[in-house]
C-alpha cells in the first residue's frame, strides 16, 4: 500500500507534519511538500508549475493523507491552489480507490474553522472518488484516524 502525505505547511517538519506522522505512524510514506513546487491560482499557466506532480503522485498512492496549518481561519493557499486547479485537470471520480485523510492544525482555531475545512476535504473526496477518512487536529485524534485509516 503506497501512502502519500501532502504538507501544505511552509515548515516542511512543523506541527502539521508532525501531526501526519501520528496518523501514518508505522507506516512508510512519501511526502509532497507543497512549498517546493510552483502552483499558481486557478486560471494561471506559471512556468514549471508543479500541480501535475502533485496530481501524478495522488494518482499512485492508495493513501493520501493532506495537512494544511489554520491560514486566516480556513485551509493554507498551497492546500486551497491544489483543491481549485484540480478543476479541467481531473475527471470526476478519478481517484476512486483510494482514502483522502486530513490534517488540520492552528494555535487557536475556532470550532467552525474546524468544520469548514472538514466539509471542504469531504466535498474533495467525494468529487474525485475518494473515500474521505475523516480529519485529525489534535495528536490523539490522528493516532485514532491511523488506525481506522490502515484497517
Amino acid at each position: 500500500m503506497k501512502t502519500l502525505f501532502i504538507n501544505g505547511s511552509p515548515n516542511k517538519n512543523g506541527n502539521t507534519a508532525a501531526l501526519a506522522s501520528q496518523v501514518m505512524a508505522g507506516h512508510d510514506y512519501e511526502t509532497l511538500n507543497l512549498c517546493d513546487l510552483v502552483i499558481g491560482s486557478y486560471g494561471q499557466q506559471l512556468p514549471g508549475d508543479g500541480l501535475d506532480e502533485v496530481i501524478e503522485a495522488m494518482r499512485s498512492a492508495d493513501v493520501i493523507v493532506m495537512g494544511s496549518p489554520v491560514y486566516w481561519h480556513n485551509i493554507c493557499g498551497a492546500v486551497r491552489n491544489v483543491l481549485d486547479r484540480f478543476y479541467g485537470h481531473v475527471e470526476t471520480g478519478e481517484l476512486s480507490g483510494r482514502k483522502l485523510a486530513f490534517v488540520f492544525q492552528g494555535a487557536a482555531p475556532e470550532k467552525w474553522m474546524l468544520e469548514a475545512g472538514d466539509y471542504t476535504m469531504s466535498r474533495f473526496a467525494g468529487l474525485y472518488g475518494m473515500e474521505y477518512a475523516g480529519m485529525a487536529t489534535t495528536r490523539s485524534e490522528a493516532a485514532d484516524l491511523g488506525k481506522s485509516l490502515f484497517s
